[in-house]
């Protein structure tokens, strides 16, 4: 695939699957992510009938689907009941993805509530080895994604925002079923940077980079390339420079933005000299 077609388009809630992968065929656009939350997507309203139609439509129209998991789960969470609800709900994911023939989840690290890190740290590393077991069982990838930093006065802040709470679950999982979701706007938030960030992930074990427009050491937004100041042409200079052959994410806007978005970021790419 050249860079074009390894751009993709993160449709999140916005549209039926069965809609989203012939939106996807429409418009050449050969990566989509989903979540499997609410409405005609609920992971419970998928059975073998329909899920043949849909692996039958993803075949047809050439797409790749990923799976997103909602970061509003707490996969730190550590309460009876609570968790036992949590782990249900990562292993419906899990068991969706041969089902509808997706080829990874995004997953998350949890959150913490300042007093507690310790612990939602060792419960969340805890559950995610618990599903990378599991994911290994039923032929399934999980991405670990970095995630975004809250204000430094906020009482609840997501793990793994920075380059050292990230390394703290990857360093500890080896599986062929986990991988890495690098969210390029999430670096951009930070001191480090895109630049930092990637001299410190190994680069080789991500599959997936997620990318919207946001401001230098700003808050999380997820703004249409060219509202904010991240350096599009600069981030994928350094990333295709480094080898990387996975895909990347557009998350922002609607789906006519992500998708027109597409061209100008090639652009970007090869103005500041990347193969595309």
């Amino acid at each position: 695939m050249n860079l074009l077609e390894r751009i993709g388009v993160d449709v999140g809630r916005r549209l039926p699957l069965e809609e989203a992968i012939a939106w996807a065929g429409a418009h050449g656009v050969r990566h989509i992510d989903i979540q499997l939350d609410t409405g005609a997507n609920a992971v419970t309203r998928f059975d073998a009938e329909r899920a043949r139609g849909i692996r039958a439509a993803l075949d047809k129209h050439q797409v790749h689907l990923g799976l997103h998991t909602l970061s509003a789960v707490n996969v730190a969470e550590y309460s009876p009941f609570l968790s036992e609800a949590v782990d249900a709900y990562l292993k419906a994911y899990i068991e969706a993805m041969p089902l509808l023939g997706a080829s990874s989840i995004v997953v998350h690290a949890g959150y913490h509530f300042t007093a507690d890190v310790e612990m939602r740290m060792k419960a969340g590393l805890a559950r995610l080895q618990k599903m990378v077991e599991y994911a290994e069982k039923k032929g399934a990838l999980l991405l670990l994604e970095n995630l975004n930093p809250e204000p430094e006065k906020a009482e609840v802040h997501y793990l793994a925002h920075t380059p050292e709470e990230w390394r703290y679950y990857y360093d500890a999982i080896d599986s062929p079923a986990f991988a890495l979701s690098f969210t390029a706007n999430h670096a951009h938030l930070l001191p480090e940077g895109v630049e930092g960030f990637l001299a410190q992930i190994p680069l080789d074990r991500v599959v997936e980079v997620r990318l919207a427009d946001c401001w230098r050491n700003g808050h999380e937004q997820h703004l249409i390339p060219g509202e904010g100041d991240f350096d599009f042409g600069d981030m994928f200079r350094r990333i295709e420079g480094m080898g990387f052959k996975g895909h990347y994410m557009n998350a922002f806007g609607t789906l006519d933005d992500m998708n027109q978005a597409r061209t100008r970021q090639v652009a970007a790419a090869q103005a500041a000299g990347a193969a595309a």
